[in-house]
Formats: C-alpha cells, structure tokens, sequence
C-alpha cells in the first residue's frame, strides 16, 4: 500500500476529515471512488463521498463515517492505495517510493544505496549513502543514464569533482 494523505482531525459535523495531501499532485484524489484506511495491522476499505480543497488541505467525506463521532477515530490515520491506483507517469520520472534502496554505480564502481529524494524546485537530488559517507546526485539526464527497477540498479556519470 502507498499512503497518498494523512487525517489530521475532522471537520464540521457531518464526518468530513481534513487530510494533508502526501502527494505531488493532490487532484489525484478528484480521479478515486475509494482509498483504504491504515488501521494497524488492517487496512479498511473506504468509499470517497467527496474531496473540496481548503487552503493547504482537502476535506474529504468518506460514505463509512456519516458523522462527526464516527470519523473522529480517524485522526493520524493515513489513506492509502493500491500499486494499481497510482497515475501513469510520464517517460524517465519514477515514484519516489520505487528510487528508496536502489543501488547506484558509475560503472562498475559501486557508490550506495538511494536513501532519500530531495525536491529542490528545479531538479530532484538523490542522497546516496555507503559505509563512509553520503553523496548528493542531481537528478539530472546528464548524471542519471539509467535507472533499472527490475534489477534494482541506477548507473551514474558522475560530474568532475563531485566525490571530491
């Protein structure tokens, strides 16, 4: 399950949560007729009534919780879907999710492993981590040549300087 939003309380009366989006692209949410609930160890399958969006969160009405008592056991919960639910992405981007742990070489020179994404504004940067240290990748195509999912690798050309 990938989480997509985080209940943070509820909101008015009629069971409508406020959520803070965990995600790139928050109209995503406009797209599901359900989500699931992470209630620890289960998950629990919710049908989405509505989204509005207030501010910096969304308020969403799910059709299991008609009122204010009923969603107020939902506070910290998070709201996940399934690997099938996600948005197609265009050609070379990659979920975030999917880049965590994999193994990163300039050749045959093993570098680390992918331990964060960081979203800089204009390009993401990889922090790869080894025994000795972290280095910082721009995500860029002159950096990046490959990236191997299935076999859980990424292939680098590493800029003059930058293990220095």
């Amino acid at each position: 399950m990938i989480r997509i939003g985080q209940i943070l309380t509820t909101h008015g009366i009629r069971g409508e949560v406020k959520v803070l989006p965990l995600t790139d692209n928050p109209k995503r949410y406009d797209e599901l007729e359900y989500a699931y609930l992470e209630l620890s160890p289960e998950y629990k399958k919710v049908h989405i009534e509505s989204v509005k969006y207030h501010q910096d969160v969304l308020l969403i009405k799910f059709k299991e919780y008609p009122d204010i008592n009923a969603a107020e056991q939902l506070r910290n919960t998070y709201i996940c879907i399934t690997r099938e639910q996600l948005m197609p992405l265009p050609p070379d981007h990659y979920y975030i999710f999917d880049l965590i742990g994999l193994n990163v070489y300039e050749k045959e020179n093993y570098l680390g492993k992918i331990k964060d994404v960081i979203s800089t504004g204009s390009n993401d940067v990889y922090v790869v981590e080894n025994d000795t240290k972290e280095i910082l990748l721009p995500a860029l195509k002159s950096v990046i040549k490959s990236i191997d999912l299935t076999n859980k690798k990424v292939f680098v050309e590493l800029p003059p300087g930058l293990l220095d």
